[in-house]
């Protein structure tokens, strides 16, 4: 029998996809000297942004698609 480690942080499919939007957002904030994408020119056209945006509401719901409540 393996043992389980209830604090243990599974690391998913959608996590990585997410950890790695992550690191391509802040590249870009960090090349255009910002601290968020907000003052940002290209705020609501970013495809950057867009592809972050989407991965955090995925490694919300893991794939299962559906609406999103908040």
């Amino acid at each position: 029998m393996q043992n389980s480690n209830p604090t243990e942080i599974v690391i998913d499919e959608w996590d990585l996809k997410l950890e790695e939007a992550l690191k391509e957002l802040k590249q870009c904030q960090n090349s255009k000297e910002l601290e968020s994408c907000k003052p940002c020119s290209l705020f609501f056209e970013c495809e950057l942004r867009k592809k972050y945006v989407l991965a955090v509401y995925e490694s919300m719901n893991k794939g299962s698609g559906g609406g999103f409540e908040f």
